[in-house]
């Protein structure tokens, strides 16, 4: 049992963990469900999918939308929103996690 304890452990630090369905990512982002596909479309992030074919979030992809939403409300059109946000990525790859 103390095995499984760390399993679940690790779930709840892992940011690529697919824990929010679509519904919930959208409430939490105060965004619509169509708007999450959109991203999805434009490539911006890509869910995983629950044996049902639900859509499944991280934590990570719920910030890189969050991301494009701040974006698109400053009238960035979402192609262009998320090919910023892939290279705000880039760019955090190679220079480090931004200062605070």
């Amino acid at each position: 049992m103390n095995e499984d304890r760390h399993g679940a452990d690790a779930k709840f630090d892992d940011e690529d963990y697919p824990a929010y369905t679509m519904g919930r990512a959208a409430e939490m982002l105060e965004v619509t469900q169509p708007f999450l596909r959109s991203l999805e479309e434009a490539g911006l992030i890509d869910p995983q999918r629950s044996a049902g074919g639900h859509r499944r979030y991280s934590r990570r992809q719920l910030r890189r939308a969050q991301r494009a939403r701040e974006l698109i409300d400053q009238g960035t059109p979402v192609a262009a929103a998320c090919r910023i946000i892939t290279l705000e990525d880039q760019l955090a790859e190679h220079t480090g996690p931004p200062e605070k």
